[in-house]
């Protein structure tokens, strides 16, 4: 019976371990966890008390405490402002037109790297197309500039060469930002998304491809049948974050590239942020639209993430 105590004590399960000996078992992956945990703390949980001034008339003088308390007031006012419809209609359109030409991009040309037997221009093609994601977004923006310059740029004069027509101001026209946005996205993200991608095909057992080689399978169907069904985790995984930040557009790009011409088409929720927010300095509001706007990321991420574990198993949770 002592014996059979004995075995019982011994064969503890490890779940049943208490979480201070588990870390110390676990000490060095603890340290190197370390850095990003405190990062995210200090940056990210710790400034997270101030979205109470969300709700808050907030006055510099004062402080966030002592600011007098106006419940949903800024919510309501940008949910029943004049521009709202207008900043929806433009942020989910540039980010659904974003999210169709340039998630699946990155899974092609991944699938596409992976069949290049020249292992030299593999290479070199994976560092030509990493390059342009080191680009600072002014650079791009510059570059998109120069070359679509209605005086100078080569496009135009290419056109003018070509059709004998008139020149196309692009960044005066309401039709040309959306292309012009998206396009340039592409470029300058394609080599660097594909990453994760390579990462996943490079880790298929290749006794895969070697009995569907046997078996007489071609080059596309090896890609249909092994391929894509082993990386369709790390797709679902991503197109749950991408959808989440549907209502997340940067307002950076859009700031240098946008202009009074083409308000319209061009002013999203984010650069209505700045403008209302820092440049009017009306932090409060600003906070309750950014608040509003994680809100529904959240949302779409829950929403997205019980579709995609319903339709293909994969899931975030």
């Amino acid at each position: 019976m002592m014996i059979n105590i004995k075995k019982d004590k011994v064969g503890i399960p490890n779940r049943k371990r208490s979480l201070a000996k588990e870390i110390a078992n676990q000490k060095y992956l603890m340290i190197l966890l370390l850095p990003s945990l405190i990062y995210y703390i200090i940056f990210r949980y710790v400034p997270m008390y101030g979205l109470i001034i969300a709700f808050k008339d907030y006055d510099f003088m004062s402080g966030i405490m002592g600011s007098p308390w106006v419940g949903l007031k800024y919510f309501k006012e940008f949910l029943q402002g004049p521009y709202f419809g207008r900043l929806i209609r433009n942020t989910l359109k540039i980010s659904i037109t974003n999210l169709i030409f340039s998630f699946p991009l990155p899974i092609i040309f991944a699938l596409l790297l992976n069949e290049l037997k020249n292992q030299r221009l593999k290479k070199l093609t994976q560092t030509v197309s990493y390059l342009p994601h080191f680009l600072s977004v002014v650079v791009v923006v510059g570059l998109l500039k120069q070359l679509l310059s209605p005086t100078s740029g080569v496009v135009n004069k290419v056109i003018s060469t070509v059709t004998g027509g008139d020149t196309i101001n692009f960044f005066m026209e309401q039709n040309w930002f959306l292309p012009m946005y998206v396009s340039s996205g592409i470029w300058q993200e394609l080599g660097y998304s594909a990453i994760i991608y390579i990462s996943a095909i490079a880790g298929i057992d290749p006794a895969l491809y070697e009995a569907a080689t046997v078996d007489g399978a071609g080059r596309w169907r090896r890609i249909w049948n092994i391929t894509l069904p082993s990386i369709l985790p790390t797709i679902s995984i991503l197109l749950i974050l991408k959808l989440g930040s549907l209502l997340e557009v940067g307002y950076e790009k859009v700031l240098l590239m946008y202009n009074p011409s083409i308000y319209k088409v061009s002013d999203v929720i984010s650069t209505y942020v700045y403008r209302a927010g820092v440049q009017n300095a009306n932090y409060s509001f600003g906070t309750a639209v950014g608040l509003l706007n994680s809100i529904v990321a959240v949302i779409l991420i829950v929403i997205s993430n019980k579709v995609s574990d319903k339709l293909s198993g994969n899931g975030l949770w």
